[in-house]
């Protein structure tokens, strides 16, 4: 059993988030009200007034900078989304006739994956005919990766095209690995992102779904890093439904614990 923090960042209340295992942290983020028992990255040093550029990623700073002071080398710190999280399992196709419930399916900290790897990374997207260069310039447009791939140090620029040049990606900014990762990780990405941001913002790109462009490119960047710098294992994720999510629906029973709530999950990916 291993000494284990998730959070998990969310952009308002949702109360299915207090029924998770307790490793699960929530953790709101911007400026909105939050019940006193969540954690807030408006709390401490954080870049909150950042978060429209960098959605769930002003949230891993905000743990950089408040969490990890008192962390052992050992301890383990992860993050998820609000309607993704980690499974206990890496699956290959949806479980369409599976009678159990999501929660009893979602990570526990006893798995045997802690013992043997740096980083847990999500189960990998493949893209079959474009690389990940080609699928975010045809997404995003202006060259936008391209440019920015040059502020980086030119040793890790060049690891950085290499990756973007292949196919495989460990998307949505999620990860769980060792505090001195985590730590490092951080140190080299935040600077580099600030540097992709004034790009951005400098040049107007920042507008309609390109708002969140810093979150894109941190994106491919956290997938880059980790699978190069740290030993990776992998596991799915689940994305929790309207019906999971509702408050309405939660104060009378917890969604994720009903059988057959296993049914449509993991999310899997065939581009």
């Amino acid at each position: 059993m291993v000494n284990l923090e998730i959070y998990c960042t969310a952009l308002q209340y949702l109360n299915v988030l207090d029924k998770l295992p307790s490793y699960i942290k929530p953790l709101g983020l911007g400026n909105n009200n939050y019940p006193d028992h969540w954690l807030k990255e408006n709390n401490g040093e954080n870049i909150s007034n950042l978060n429209k550029y960098y959605g769930e990623v002003s949230g891993i700073f905000w743990i950089w900078k408040n969490r990890l002071n008192d962390k052992g080398k050992n301890d383990w710190i992860g993050n998820c989304h609000y309607r993704k999280l980690w499974l206990n399992n890496l699956y290959n196709k949806k479980q369409k006739l599976s009678l159990s419930s999501l929660y009893t399916n979602l990570l526990s900290i006893d798995n045997q994956i802690f013992k043997d790897c740096d980083v847990v990374q999500i189960q990998p997207i493949i893209l079959k005919k474009e690389t990940l260069f080609q699928q975010f310039d045809k997404v995003h447009k202006n060259n936008v990766l391209k440019n920015c791939v040059d502020f980086l140090t030119s040793k890790e620029k060049e690891k950085f095209l290499n990756h973007l040049n292949g196919n495989k990606i460990y998307g949505l900014n999620m990860f769980i690995t060792k505090t001195p990762f985590i730590k490092e990780y951080c140190e080299n990405l935040f600077p580099w992102l600030k540097k992709c941001l004034d790009y951005c913002v400098n040049n107007n790109l920042c507008n309609n779904y390109n708002t969140r462009l810093p979150a894109f490119l941190a994106e491919r960047y956290t997938s880059y890093w980790f699978s190069q710098n740290a030993k990776s294992k992998y596991l799915s994720y689940a994305r929790l439904g309207n019906f999971m999510l509702s408050n309405n629906i939660n104060k009378f029973i917890n969604p994720t614990k009903i059988p057959f709530t296993f049914r449509m999950y993991p999310t899997i990916h065939d581009y």
